[in-house]
């Protein structure tokens, strides 16, 4: 990270990185999910979620260890660090999977939300990566931020928390970019998702946590993908309080 960089994470709780998906990778990902949505998703469904993304082969794994994002998650998590779970999105028109309210946030205290700054070092619970697959244009809906609000010191009040269109809710930011942009934020972060006025929003999350913590109450296996990187394989360890660090290995 620059300093640029590190001054709008802390400022915000979240940064846009442009350019996270080459051209390639985005033709491999679509094309993947392409199929699953005709295997799995109804013509007049709305939105689907689908899981399990690291079964679909080589370029959903090699997200895991991103390039283009690996360090960003090394300065802002710690390393060592580990997947904690991964999902993908898509919403066609109006409301996603889990609806348009804000969510997140640290306070109340959270014991997987968090965010902390100590000694120019920053740390986060639970942290996300969301790809953009195709272009989201201001207009469209999509992801909303409360920048700021993972340093708040009060809770986030209930009735500003819907993000339907019935009220008017200036600190909100609607963040936008297009296909390959990602959006790293902390789940200390309120956020939510404004319904979908855009052609189709399709959206990966790949969600990481330090070593010891987990937020899904299940956990990867790394012997089912033997093609997968000892890095990779590493980053899919369940929680533990003794890993060894190994963003460095190859």
């Amino acid at each position: 990270m620059n300093g640029d960089e590190r001054y709008l994470f802390d400022l915000q709780g979240y940064l846009v990185v442009e350019d996270a998906l080459d051209a390639n990778q985005l033709t491999a990902l679509n094309k993947i999910l392409d199929r699953r949505i005709a295997d799995e998703v109804a013509a007049e469904d709305h939105t689907h979620r689908f899981l399990d993304l690291l079964e679909w082969g080589q370029p959903y794994q090699e997200l895991v260890d991103n390039p283009r994002i690996v360090d960003y998650l090394a300065e802002l998590i710690g390393d060592p660090l580990r997947l904690d779970h991964v999902y993908l999105d898509i919403i066609r028109s109006g409301k996603g999977p889990i609806g348009t309210s804000l969510h997140g946030g640290a306070t109340p205290l959270h014991p997987t939300h968090y965010y902390r700054h100590r000694n120019n070092t920053i740390r986060n619970g639970l942290f996300v990566v969301a790809y953009n697959l195709y272009d989201v244009n201001p207009g469209d809906g999509g992801f909303a931020a409360v920048p700021g609000s993972h340093k708040s010191n009060y809770a986030f009040p209930s009735h500003w928390k819907e993000l339907d269109g019935s009220q008017d809710l200036p600190f909100v930011t609607k963040v936008t970019g297009r296909a390959g942009t990602a959006i790293l934020f902390t789940e200390a972060m309120t956020h939510g998702t404004l319904p979908w006025r855009g052609q189709e929003r399709r959206t990966i999350f790949y969600k990481y946590s330090p070593p010891a913590m987990s937020w899904a109450n299940r956990y990867f296996n790394a012997d089912d993908y033997p093609t997968m990187t000892r890095r990779q394989k590493a980053m899919l360890a369940p929680p533990s309080a003794y890993p060894d660090p190994f963003l460095g290995g190859d």
